[in-house]
């Protein structure tokens, strides 16, 4: 993990801090703290607080592994420009096929799943979130989830997180091309992103240096 927030940044940070810049924030684990249920997630007063400050001195969003719906509820209150669900591809482009997607496959994974005890298939409509953190045999649990997505037609895209694996369809845009079609809206030469989770990891794989 790379901390940016360290003394040995703030040359570099400084410079993005003058510069036309997006700020973007997973909710999950960034904003929020991750909690064992996940209908109690929810920011802290002091986190909010600094959260409405920035978003008054620049162009904010948050871009979420939760359903938009789901994220905007916790994010009330605040003058973000934008939130982004379910991994980045909420709000876009083909949402009917997506949606015709999930729900073709999200019984086929069920009959899949059903010998598998405290497995929990969460749909977000676009996307599924299959946690397994009520499993007491978290390593076979993970590794039948796994096996059982590498089956499904249409093929679908597996995202490890937090004892969760996320399935989204394939063909569906991730968080990396939110975040370069946010920035794009938002006229900014630069973006800042914070994330703690492996689906965060297609914003950092992109090769864009100075940006």
């Amino acid at each position: 993990m790379n901390r940016m927030l360290v003394a040995a940044n703030v040359d570099i940070l400084a410079q993005f801090a003058w510069s036309r810049v997006l700020l973007a924030f997973d909710f999950d684990g960034t904003l929020a703290p991750i909690v064992a249920n996940r209908d109690e997630a929810h920011m802290r007063a002091r986190t909010r607080m600094l959260l409405d400050r920035v978003c008054r001195c620049y162009p904010c969003a948050v871009i979420s592994g939760r359903a938009r719906d789901d994220v905007e509820r916790r994010l009330g209150g605040l003058s973000l420009r934008h939130i982004v669900g379910n991994h980045g591809l909420e709000p876009g482009e083909y949402m009917s096929s997506f949606e015709h997607e999930i729900a073709a496959i999200r019984p086929r994974l069920e009959a899949a799943l059903k010998e598998c005890p405290g497995v929990d298939i969460e749909d977000k409509r676009f996307s599924l979130a299959v946690h397994y953190r009520r499993s007491r045999r978290k390593r076979d649990a993970s590794r039948a989830i796994y096996e059982a997505v590498a089956k499904l037609a249409p093929p679908m895209r597996a995202v490890p997180g937090k004892l969760v694996v996320n399935v989204l369809p394939e063909r569906a845009p991730h968080k990396g091309d939110a975040l370069i079609q946010l920035r794009a809206l938002e006229g900014t030469d630069t973006a800042i992103y914070v994330g703690d989770d492996d689906t965060d990891e297609d914003v950092f794989h992109l090769d864009q240096p100075g940006r």
